[in-house]
């Protein structure tokens, strides 16, 4: 894990964990996978999946993701019309 992305973990981290102080980290982290639907190992569970619940966290899970929402459309049509280079 780069230096920035375990800054990232830390940094989204400390609030979640302050609501459950009395957990140690291992359960805090099954926690997440379990919120996150992850069923495997917790060996396995990457920073990818935690970072993305915890950021996810509250949210309508019907909400587009934060990264790809600049490029979210409403309807099909408008979309493929853009893509085409139709409208802008």
């Amino acid at each position: 894990m780069k230096c920035k992305r375990l800054n990232e973990v830390l940094e989204l981290l400390q609030p979640y964990w302050a609501e459950a102080p009395d957990l140690n980290l291992l359960q805090i982290l099954q926690k997440i996978a379990d919120e996150a639907g992850f069923n495997k190992p917790l060996a396995e569970l990457s920073d990818e999946v935690i970072i993305y619940q915890l950021k996810m966290r509250g949210t309508d899970k019907y909400e587009p993701i934060p990264g790809i929402k600049k490029d979210y459309e409403e309807d099909f049509k408008s979309a493929l019309l853009r893509a085409r280079g139709i409208i802008k």
